[in-house]
């Protein structure tokens, strides 16, 4: 999704999102999906630097936790959208590859 959010809409914000949080600590989860590797905080944290989002968010819509701060992030953004000098750094910041998925089997995105 992140090359056609860049083509179609180069000056839009990215909040990033890491959701269901719950299941990072989920021992019985984990062991009934072998293979899947929680992403981290701050492996979050730094895929949020390498595409240039304005911010990351970790949340889980099953216990609730943090949902408003996703969406307090995105009004945010929205109200007070990042400056241009930044924005330049953003779009050299999103060329190149990055690993994505939060509680899923490692998937490779590259975009320009």
């Amino acid at each position: 999704w992140l090359p056609e959010l860049q083509h179609h809409a180069p000056s839009v914000p990215i909040v990033l999102v890491g959701t269901k949080y719950d299941l990072r600590e989920d021992k019985q989860y984990l062991l009934d999906h072998p293979g899947v590797v929680p992403v981290t905080a701050a492996q979050g944290e730094e895929l949020r630097k390498h595409i240039g989002a304005t911010c990351y968010v970790e949340c889980s819509s099953k216990t609730q936790q943090n949902v408003k701060a996703v969406f307090d992030a995105a009004i945010k953004v929205v109200i007070k959208p990042p400056t241009k000098q930044r924005e330049r750094k953003k779009k050299k910041a999103r060329q190149g590859c990055a690993s994505l998925g939060v509680l899923s089997r490692r998937k490779l995105a590259c975009f320009k």
